[in-house]
């Protein structure tokens, strides 16, 4: 399966990357209703597993919050390569929000 990553800087640490980004994909979904189902998450320590549907494709992956940055990797179905761009542009413009 192809591959996404998205990468946003911030000047917080990591306590409070972690403390910013909890609750991120939640808001996601409340946010996006209407188009993600089924999210998953579990945290250990910095780092978060995710799962969620979108338009009837799957996407799972790893954020992690580091000092000066948080990172999220994943991966996409073939189907939604087309869809790439857009995904990363939002999950970009939302860390962005939450790191501010």
């Amino acid at each position: 399966m192809p591959k996404f990553s998205v990468e946003v800087p911030h000047q917080l640490g990591q306590e409070e990357a972690v403390n910013r980004v909890q609750g991120l994909l939640q808001r996601v979904k409340e946010k996006y209703q209407s188009q993600v189902s089924d999210l998953e998450e579990s945290w250990a320590d910095n780092v978060l597993a995710f799962n969620f549907k979108t338009y009837g494709f799957k996407i799972g992956g790893n954020l992690t919050a580091a000092e000066s940055n948080v990172k999220i990797d994943g991966v996409l179905p073939i189907a939604a390569m087309m869809f790439k761009g857009r995904i990363e542009q939002t999950i970009r413009d939302e860390l962005a929000k939450r790191l501010a």
